[in-house]
């Protein structure tokens, strides 16, 4: 590229620059009530949501409008008796409709069309998206569609953090974090785990975790919990009477065995959830072509034959819905025979899988949690009549299955060790849960890379970072990584004499062009050597090659900085100066930063993290 190119296309790529550039960061202040605003939204959308959920369930299981509705009790049987099985199905429609017409975003289970708004959108997410999947997915629930509501709560609340983005003047950094903070907040309000909801935020969405990005976070989901507790009242999700007296003692840590084999039987679990899902979906794609109502019409066919077969035969739905009510009795111990706990784990697999598969709108943090439960408690009574003389209760075993399933499962470890503990408020299943939880997850890892979040993603070629790794290029300073030979020459030398320099300075790649001590600009080593371009351009001196894309750069300066200034002004090389960067003396140089120096760094940074230490 030469000066005069240099000179036409630079001012034009700052007006192409992106938005998000040249935008100024919101101040905290104003950006903490935004954080506020969004907890209240996540907080009331939360109330809304099941009360759409409640509403749609009593008009489509016993014809009356009313918002009451526990799902912690089970469903009493509907008064249209075997007709039960065409209810999935009229909810079908209307959420293929919602789904085709309006908001394709509102298919599926929402948590990985935020991390994919997050990594692949700078965080934009259609306004649209809150109200269509709120009503997309209150129909699939409502109707028992076998999905739950954390996937949605959780679209909702990062579809208005993404508004605000848009409404108000802030960097992309800033939009994402609102992002997250609101799916964080809808979870908290929802579940009432606002540890939980942060957790969630922190190791599903944001791509950094910093004081600057936690604090919102933090506000939003504590103002989205308080709001909840408003409505939903201040009591855990479930409630385990079994375990009022703690049954895990430190001196006997060979208690924790059972709880490790749990771990490693649940990761298999959570691996065949993932796929069993996909697999229904690719099931349904090739059977039903262009068919979209069809296709979600006859999955949940199958979804309603299976909830009135459970009827006619145990006098309950279980596996409509969320479920809790299920969860519920495993805790409280009212159901405890293998059989049918066994039986229960591979129905909910089923209609969990022919819901999503076939086209409908919820989450699976829900499911997980039943999952995890029946699987769980078979796994402890096994135990107990096993080992009879050893104190295991099925309802312990039951609460780290459940964690166990949601943290292989989802990827989030923590967030389902923390959100677990919430629901229940018992702490005496803390150490148990937490091996299990640890358990499970690696062994998902190694029988499948991609967790049900991130799966859904890969399949479009979009993938997610695996882990949250310390950003180097916030401590680096510009004095560690600069090269320190500068080699200078004036703009009136002629080219000979910048070829000479470069023999004698091999590895200089830019050479400083100062003119009366004051930097004027910078020449490429490429100009020097290159004679018969240089004859064939008339070039003869530096100043004909002499370019002006360089920044400075303070010897403090971190590379982050650096970095964003390069890109921000489309410079090749940042020169580094002892005094602040408005003075240019020459006296003041200490090194340059070019690009191929920031390739090193990140290099060096690859080798840190890679496992191989390769």
């Amino acid at each position: 590229m030469d000066r005069e190119e240099v000179r036409i296309i630079y001012p034009t790529a700052m007006m192409n620059a992106p938005l998000d550039m040249l935008m100024r960061p919101m101040r905290r202040a104003g950006f903490l009530l935004l954080a506020v605003l969004t907890g209240v939204i996540a907080g009331l959308g939360s109330v809304i949501f099941r009360a759409l959920i409640a509403l749609v369930h009593n008009a489509f299981f016993y014809g009356r409008l009313s918002t009451v509705y526990d799902a912690n009790v089970h469903t009493a049987a509907s008064p249209w008796s075997s007709l039960v099985i065409l209810v999935p199905v009229i909810g079908s429609v209307g959420v293929t409709f919602l789904v085709t017409h309006f908001a394709p975003e509102a298919k599926g289970h929402g948590v990985p069309e935020v991390m994919d708004a997050v990594y692949y959108s700078k965080g934009a997410i259609r306004p649209a998206v809150a109200l269509f999947k709120s009503l997309a997915s209150a129909l699939s629930i409502g109707s028992g569609g076998s999905v739950g509501r954390e996937g949605p709560i959780a679209q909702i609340g990062s579809a208005f953090g993404s508004t605000m983005g848009r409404l108000f003047s802030m960097t992309t950094k800033q939009r994402i974090t609102l992002i997250a903070a609101g799916a964080g907040g809808g979870i908290a309000a929802t579940f009432n785990t606002p540890i939980g909801g942060i957790l969630f935020a922190v190791e599903l969405l944001l791509n950094e975790v910093s004081v600057v990005t936690l604090v919102p976070v933090a506000v939003t989901t504590v103002t989205a919990t308080y709001v909840g507790r408003l409505f939903f009242g201040v009591h855990p999700s479930f409630i385990i009477p079994a375990l009022q007296q703690p049954y895990f003692h430190p001196l006997s840590p060979w208690l924790l065995v059972p709880y490790a084999a749990l771990g490693v039987f649940m990761g298999l679990a959570s691996a065949v959830y993932i796929h069993s899902i996909y697999l229904a979906e690719d099931f349904f794609e090739k059977r039903t072509v262009n068919n979209p109502y069809l296709r979600h019409a006859l999955g949940m066919l199958a979804v309603g034959g299976l909830i009135y077969g459970l009827m006619s035969a145990t006098g309950h739905y279980y596996v409509e819905g969320v479920g809790y009510s299920t969860v519920q009795d495993i805790l409280t111990g009212d159901i405890h025979a293998v059989h049918l706990l066994v039986l229960l784990f591979f129905l909910k697999l089923l209609a969990t899988s022919l819901t999503l598969g076939s086209g409908g709108s919820g989450g699976i943090f829900s499911p997980s949690l039943f999952l995890g439960a029946t699987a769980g408690g078979a796994f402890g009574i096994v135990l107990q009549h096993v080992l009879p003389q050893t104190p295991l209760s099925p309802a312990a075993f039951a609460v780290a299955g459940m964690a166990g399933m949601v943290g292989g499962a989802t990827g989030a470890a923590m967030t389902a060790i923390v959100m677990i503990f919430e629901m229940t408020l018992d702490y005496s299943v803390i150490l148990p849960m937490t091996i299990t939880v640890a358990l499970s997850y690696g062994t998902r890892t190694l029988l499948t890379r991609e967790s049900i979040y991130t799966m859904k993603l890969a399949r479009r070629d979009h993938y997610i970072p695996a882990a949250l790794q310390a950003n180097l290029l916030h401590v680096r300073r510009a004095r560690d990584i600069m090269q320190a030979a500068v080699v200078m020459v004036s703009s009136s030398d002629s080219l000979e004499v910048l070829a000479r320099r470069s023999t004698e300075h091999p590895d200089v790649l830019w050479f400083v062009v100062v003119d009366d001590g004051q930097v004027r600009g910078v020449a490429p080593r490429d100009y020097a050597l290159s004679a018969p371009e240089t004859e064939r351009r008339g070039w003869h001196s530096v100043a004909d090659v002499m370019r002006g894309d360089f920044i400075f750069a303070h010897e403090d300066e971190t590379m982050d900085s650096i970095l964003a200034n390069l890109h921000r002004r489309h410079s090749a090389v940042a020169i580094v100066l002892r005094q602040p960067v408005t003075i240019s003396s020459t006296v003041d140089i200490m090194g340059i930063i070019t690009w191929d120096r920031v390739a090193e760094l990140l290099e060096e940074t690859i080798e840190l993290y890679s496992e191989s230490g390769e």
